[in-house]
């Protein structure tokens, strides 16, 4: 199975994010359909990748994903836009986190302790917060002026975490399904 676990949007944040990509869609003019938005019911906050896990390990990763973490809970604002990689053609715009970023970066270090604790092993790089909006099929440079352009710096959307989520993601051809195995609440 395949795992991840993530900081859930509301469905005002959603919404939000929705504007905010039809925005950027038509400052494309014409160039949207190289672009693959991410559908508002997808979208969340990724914080650890397990990627596949084995069956037989399932359990214990629920047990131990789903405890309670010693921590207040907090917003997070999300605000501008941004593409990877930094230079050359884009193949992601995304949109940042300006308000709860150091939350988001502990929240994201305690639960990559627990599944490393597990023997689950995890990507080796800096973890950034941010909100995956949608995915070039093909692009050029200055798409990725025209975006950042559009998307602005203004606030986006406001959430209050409270919690992560412990998700099974399948992919299909129709798009991804996810399932909540688990949540941490945040307790302090």
């Amino acid at each position: 199975m395949r795992l991840f676990v993530a900081v859930d949007l509301s469905e005002a944040a959603r919404q939000a994010m929705a504007a905010a990509q039809k925005r950027i869609a038509g400052a494309l003019a014409g160039r949207q359909t190289a672009l693959k938005w991410v559908k508002p019911e997808h979208m969340h906050l990724t914080l650890v990748f397990l990627g596949r896990v084995e069956e037989a390990r399932r359990r214990a990763v629920v047990d131990t994903i789903g405890r309670d973490v010693d921590a207040a809970p907090f917003d997070m604002v999300f605000a501008g836009v941004g593409a990877f990689p930094p230079h050359g053609e884009p193949r992601v715009l995304w949109t940042g986190v300006t308000q709860g970023a150091a939350d988001l970066v502990a929240l994201h270090h305690e639960l990559g302790q627990r599944a490393a604790a597990l023997g689950i092993a995890l990507e080796d790089r800096s973890f950034h917060p941010h909100l995956t909006l949608g995915r070039w099929r093909e692009s050029r440079r200055q798409d990725r002026e025209r975006a950042l352009a559009a998307g602005g710096r203004d606030p986006i959307a406001r959430v209050r975490v409270q919690r992560a989520m412990l998700y099974e993601s399948r992919l299909s051809p129709s798009g991804p399904t996810y399932t909540a195995l688990a949540h941490a609440n945040l307790t302090r």
